[in-house]
């Protein structure tokens, strides 16, 4: 049913200097800013900051991961090594390098077979969730499926429309990351009629909006079905 995940918003105090840091360190162009949002186009995908002034509000210390080509990955890691302590991490073949922004967010930068140039797309968000078993229901039900979980049951990371969303409960991971509070996303899908359906008995809210339809999950962050 999800299709692709067509923006996650992150909070940030200061507009100007967060903005700078995406289009300074990661090269990112805008594609829309106000006084108080500034968007960035990554793939399919937009990167909103957000300052906290209205609801939804974006997420706080989120963990997420952004797609480049693994021809460039060296060149990335010695561009960002001048400025930044550098956590890497490799997941089978392919290298992952973390990193955190002026707001406390952790940014993954993973290899892939993209052509590039640059970054070009968001392949996970990381959301901390209360109850693990509750959120998985949650989040199948409209279609994701259960890729990999952790031994301990602490965490599960689910997949659908070429992305992937790992629920945690309260912790630390890699990079001493934390999953995101309050985070406000959206999905594609074909109907949104059809997924609020799916989920209309757990959801804590419902908002239809000129371009979708925005509930909050069980633990209380933002998701828009956009058609």
């Amino acid at each position: 049913m999800i299709a692709a995940l067509r923006w996650l918003a992150l909070e940030v105090k200061y507009l100007d200097r967060a903005s700078a840091f995406y289009r300074e360190h990661l090269a990112l162009d805008t594609v829309r800013e106000s006084d108080g949002e500034v968007a960035f186009s990554v793939g399919e995908t937009d990167l909103v900051l957000r300052r906290p002034e209205s609801v939804p509000r974006g997420g706080l210390h989120t963990h997420y991961a952004l797609s480049i080509p693994a021809g460039e990955y060296d060149d990335w890691y010695d561009r960002l090594s001048r400025g930044f302590t550098l956590d890497e991490h490799t997941f089978g073949s392919a290298r992952s390098l973390y990193f955190y922004d002026t707001e406390g967010n952790c940014v993954e930068l993973g290899e892939s077979d993209e052509a590039g140039p640059g970054v070009c797309g968001m392949f996970e968000v990381v959301l901390e969730v209360e109850d693990l078993a509750r959120a998985e229901d949650f989040y199948t039900s409209l279609g994701m499926e259960v890729v990999d979980q952790g031994e301990d049951r602490r965490r599960t990371r689910l997949s659908a429309g070429g992305f992937a969303l790992e629920l945690w409960e309260p912790q630390l991971g890699l990079a001493d990351a934390r999953g995101g509070v309050h985070v406000d996303f959206g999905v594609a899908v074909e109907n949104p009629e059809k997924a609020l359906e799916r989920v209309d008995n757990s959801v804590r809210s419902v908002e239809r909006l000129d371009d979708g339809i925005r509930v909050r999950d069980p633990d209380g962050h933002f998701l828009t079905f956009v058609g």
